[in-house]
């Protein structure tokens, strides 16, 4: 629901602007599986007045929510105790966060609709309605499960539950026997890190649950207890010993990374979104070409290899918009840049779509980790624009919001995983995203 209306007036530009573009290949766009309606995507039951419920649009259009309502039953009732009539537009995408405005920072900064309604405990029963239909639940109407419903280990008191991605169709049956674990996965009481954004099927992975560490080939050893600058060092240790490329071998190697899944003959443009032809690559109008997502200047490190040629924050871009990009570090804010009306830029930041905000933080955080003292240059990030030749990129604040904003999903998985099948290392942060909050987040 945040910047719907922003959304909106670029998606008119977009239309308006097509007949102005340079004609390119035809293009196809990535399709996942979309729900029917609107989804209960996540369930905070927290300390306190910590309460929140997210609301999940995956049908591929925006909907006026006039006419949708929360409503709970309380302690197994069959009545409703309490409801809240929902309003405004949620984007195809996007999320409707209805919470408690008692509740803590972390989810008053992503809420949209505030409500004192939302005081839910663990054997409380909540339900999504339009038109007065139920089209999801949380809970089973008319049964106490005394504290909390618990099965597997997964239990709806003291919890942030988070829906699985493959969950596309809503429960419309509030009375059947209701089963946390099924459709949920569940993290530490106050964790409010995944509220705000969900994608359905192909979309959002759910990290691993606090204190485990997803290992892919016993990949990552010697971390368990480490956080804080000693795991920043040993990840260093694990992933700077990798092979590194030509900058012409980039070429290859991004065709083969940045592939668009639908179509192998192209690759997939970071930041627009677009298909296009492997073969169109190069520096002419309707190309693609290499994005340094690290600026190449901060650091001044140019395409030497190594730095200049680590797959991990180079992506197929296309032209005008790597043009429009150039050197800037990231922030909010700015206007729309040609080819690319979700990007925004001023004088001294770029800021690119919801959708890969993520990424790009991720990609930036990576960098930081593989370059330390002793490396090839020492590469930090700060809070700050306008880093001009020095080896920092900003601003870290934000990078720190767009990584809990747009999860990791299975999109940069799979690129991950083609980057260490060419280069022999990982992003971390993209197999265990907890990592980012101990580096970076103190």
């Amino acid at each position: 629901m945040n910047g719907f209306s922003k959304w909106i007036k670029r998606s008119v530009l977009t239309v308006a602007a097509a007949a102005l573009l340079v004609p390119i290949a035809p293009t196809s766009q990535p399709v996942s599986a979309q729900s029917s309606d609107l989804l209960i995507s996540e369930y905070i039951e927290g300390s306190g007045n910590n309460k929140a419920i997210e609301l999940y649009n995956g049908t591929g259009q925006s909907i006026n929510l006039s006419g949708y309502q929360v409503a709970y039953h309380q302690n197994g009732s069959t009545t409703v105790s309490g409801t809240v009539n929902l309003s405004g537009t949620v984007a195809a995408g996007d999320v409707v966060v209805v919470y408690n405005p008692s509740s803590a920072s972390g989810i008053v900064s992503k809420g949209d609709i505030a409500s004192t309604v939302i005081q839910h405990n663990g054997d409380d029963t909540i339900v999504l309605k339009k038109n007065g239909t139920i089209i999801d639940s949380f809970g089973q109407i008319g049964f106490d499960p005394g504290t909390a419903w618990t099965v597997n280990g997964v239990s709806s008191v003291d919890k942030t539950l988070v829906r699985k991605s493959t969950v596309t169709i809503g429960d419309t049956n509030a009375t059947n026997s209701f089963d946390p674990s099924a459709q949920w996965t569940a993290y530490p009481v106050d964790t409010f890190t995944y509220l705000g954004s969900h994608q359905g099927s192909g979309g959002t992975v759910t990290p691993p649950p606090s204190g485990t560490i997803n290992n892919p080939g016993g990949y990552y050893t010697n971390v368990s207890g480490l956080t804080g600058i000693a795991l920043k060092s040993r990840l260093n240790d694990i992933i700077d010993d990798h092979t590194k490329l030509s900058y012409d071998a980039v070429w290859e190697a991004l065709k083969y990374t940045d592939e668009d899944p639908n179509n192998t003959a192209n690759v997939t443009m970071f930041y627009t979104g677009i298909s296009r032809s492997k073969s169109l690559n190069g520096g002419n109008l309707g190309n693609w070409n290499r994005e340094h997502v690290w600026a190449k200047s901060h650091g001044d490190f140019g395409t030497t290899t190594g730095a200049g040629t680590d797959l991990h924050h180079l992506r197929a871009t296309d032209v005008q918009v790597n043009g429009a990009r150039g050197n800037l570090d990231f922030d909010i804010g700015g206007t729309s840049v040609i080819n690319c009306f979700d990007c925004k830029k001023d004088g001294d930041s770029f800021e690119p779509p919801n959708r890969v905000k993520g990424d790009v933080a991720r990609m930036l955080f990576y960098m930081a980790t593989r370059y330390e003292v002793g490396d090839q240059l020492d590469l930090e990030l700060n809070n700050q624009v306008n880093n001009g030749t020095a080896p920092y990129h900003g601003k870290l604040s934000v990078l720190l919001q767009w990584h809990a904003q747009d999860p990791v999903d299975a999109v940069e998985q799979r690129r991950n995983q083609r980057i260490f099948e060419r280069q022999g290392n990982r992003n971390p942060f993209i197999d265990n995203p907890q990592w980012v909050n101990s580096i970076f987040g103190n």
